[in-house]
């Protein structure tokens, strides 16, 4: 078994990058009605979305989210609260951002955040859903199972898997994290939380021998 103080063995780094690849959606980015940020430690979710909003993509953002165990001592006043922050230094008009501060997980995201776009008076027809790159897959099939009458894509930071890594500075937190999202894919269907998606053999296989490696802290509690 893994340790905090383990070297992440060259075959764990190769298992990991597949489940990387399976986590992007790879959708090709259009113009949107609206775009979501979902909250996370990864602050690069906010600097992707202020990136895409200059780029015309949409002319309205909520970053949703509150805080987790994993984010209250980096964002103290809240995942949203920071993120839009941060965006608004980045060039974002004020005016453009709605925030949605108490969510607690992806479909509390959805969910409130769709109450907070109704209460503008805005009835979306296409969202661009932005995440951290691994939670692209799981943040879909929640919007689809919450929120079927809107066309959802998602995008994140085009980062290749070292690069991200890198970006966090926690080796073990984003391999943790990348096996708890795709438990989360697999199981969430059976909870009616999320669309179901197919997962192909050799993504599973990787996602198992992680488990069985020890790169456990991020899975659902049983």
């Amino acid at each position: 078994m893994c340790d905090n103080q383990q070297t992440i063995t060259e075959d764990q780094w190769r298992r990991a990058a597949r489940v990387w690849d399976f986590h992007q959606m790879r959708h090709q980015l259009r113009p949107a009605d609206v775009a979501i940020g979902l909250g996370s430690h990864d602050l690069g979710v906010a600097a992707h979305s202020a990136g895409l909003y200059r780029a015309g993509l949409f002319p309205t953002l909520v970053f949703t989210g509150g805080n987790s165990p994993t984010t209250a001592k980096v964002f103290p006043r809240g995942e949203a609260v920071h993120f839009r922050e941060h965006a608004i230094d980045l060039g974002v008009p004020a005016e453009a951002i709605l925030l949605e501060p108490e969510a607690g997980n992806t479909g509390q995201n959805i969910t409130l955040s769709r109450a907070v776009l109704a209460a503008a008076g805005i009835t979306p027809s296409t969202v661009l859903l932005v995440s951290k790159p691994y939670m692209e897959r799981r943040s879909f099939a929640t919007a689809r199972k919450l929120w079927p009458d809107v066309e959802i894509r998602c995008a994140s930071e085009p980062l290749e898997f070292v690069d991200y890594v890198t970006s966090i500075g926690d080796e073990r937190l984003v391999l943790d994290m990348l096996v708890g999202d795709l438990q989360r894919v697999i199981e969430y269907p059976k909870l009616g939380f999320a669309i179901e998606q197919e997962v192909p053999e050799d993504v599973r296989g990787a996602y198992e021998s992680l488990i069985h490696d020890g790169f456990t802290s991020r899975l659902l509690s049983s």
